[in-house]
């Protein structure tokens, strides 16, 4: 009897620590017990062997998958992810976001709407391609490190805005047409808007009407080459005819500037473009495609230059959105603050070029006058700027 005991338990002994080193006995496997709901360990998803094409306006890597086909496999906005390209150069918990929603510098995966696949990028900083030091024979993986480790952010940014003109209160706010005075800019000088010639979001009629109204007579274009715009302008349809009078006049300026704002080709351009349109009689027109990035830096820069305080370039910096997407600290406080510290700040803080100056206490009127005459801007055409600008 006794026998038959030990020999049992001896069996029950061998089973347990049989179980303990297969990783237990509760029927489920380690990569099922790691997606249960309330953790943030991923399954595994993965995309490989895509191929890789570089986009060289902005700066980037698209990596050849549809967004479509590519959230399928199981990827959702928000997510970290790893992207491994075939040369060895890697990049580990990078957010997968729907917009540029990281700071400035930092890399994302990018499922931007109308882009045809998703696209590894550094946001408004160097060239992913060239960073990476990729070329045309290599290849991409994608594996997703932890669901929803970026969801709020993603949730915060994930705005959107119509091209339908009845969707808008006015011509002006559906075209983000506006003149900024703030500081001791002068009064009817300095417009900004989104694009009087490209008519992609349907807004460049409005704009060329709301110019010509304002009789706008320069107009720095940050966003076009002269060959994007004579594409513009052949078009079937064209019909903003106060733009071309002045473009074939010679008062537009195109600049056809990316959003690396920290990039000395940026801040060539910038000053360039400044001292040309210093030149030329007002009022101006600053523009890009839709009047809030690359416009938004240049008219933060102006204002900064025309002694404008931190409250005042948030406040005009901000028209933008509520013109595009109703935020407002009214309404939507969250939104508003998350997009002042993650998209306009960086701005500031690249203008300001200090890690430790406080950009709301910071004298923004000097440090504009440095950021320019570090681009290249001379004491003279500081001083023609300032004449045609500042009362």
């Amino acid at each position: 009897m006794k026998k038959t005991v030990l020999r049992a338990v001896s069996l029950l002994l061998v089973c347990a620590l049989t179980c303990l080193a297969l990783g237990g006995c509760s029927g489920k496997d380690e990569k099922e017990s790691q997606t249960q709901p309330g953790t943030t360990a991923a399954p595994i998803v993965e995309a490989t062997g895509l191929k890789v094409i570089h986009e060289p306006e902005f700066g980037g890597v698209y990596i050849q998958m549809t967004i479509e086909d590519f959230n399928a496999l199981g990827f959702a906005y928000g997510d970290s992810v790893k992207v491994a390209f075939s040369n060895g150069y890697t990049m580990d918990d990078l957010p997968y976001y729907n917009g540029y929603y990281t700071l400035t510098g930092s890399p994302l995966l990018i499922a931007y709407p109308g882009y045809d696949y998703i696209k590894a990028a550094i946001n408004n900083g160097a060239d992913l391609w060239d960073v990476a030091g990729l070329s045309e024979t290599d290849t991409a993986a994608v594996t997703l490190s932890a669901r929803g480790k970026y969801a709020d952010i993603q949730n915060a940014r994930d705005i959107h805005y119509t091209d339908e003109r009845s969707d808008y209160e006015s011509d002006e706010v559906f075209a983000n047409f506006r003149c900024i005075s703030v500081g001791n800019l002068k009064e009817g000088v300095v417009y900004r808007s989104a694009s009087p010639c490209d008519d992609q979001h349907n807004r460049a009629t409005f704009v060329n009407e709301l110019i010509k109204n304002a009789g706008v007579r320069c107009i720095l274009d940050l966003a076009d080459t002269d060959e994007k715009i004579r594409g513009y302008i052949s078009a079937e349809g064209f019909a903003c005819d106060y733009f071309l009078s002045l473009y074939q006049s010679g008062s537009v300026i195109p600049l056809a500037m990316n959003m690396n704002f920290g990039s000395e080709e940026f801040k060539s351009k910038v000053a360039n473009g400044l001292a040309e349109m210093a030149q030329k009689e007002g009022p101006y027109l600053i523009h890009c495609t839709e009047g809030k990035d690359r416009t938004g830096f240049v008219c933060m820069l102006l204002e900064a230059f025309a002694g404008a305080s931190y409250a005042e370039i948030v406040e005009d910096y901000m028209v933008t959105y509520a013109n595009y997407y109703g935020i407002t600290p009214e309404k939507d406080a969250a939104r508003y603050n998350v997009i002042v510290e993650n998209v306009l700040e960086p701005m500031i803080g690249a203008m300001v070029n200090d890690a430790t100056a406080d950009i709301k206490t910071a004298d923004l009127s000097v440090c504009a006058e440095n950021y320019l005459r570090a681009a290249g801007l001379t004491d003279a055409q500081l001083t023609a700027l300032r004449a045609k600008l500042v009362q």
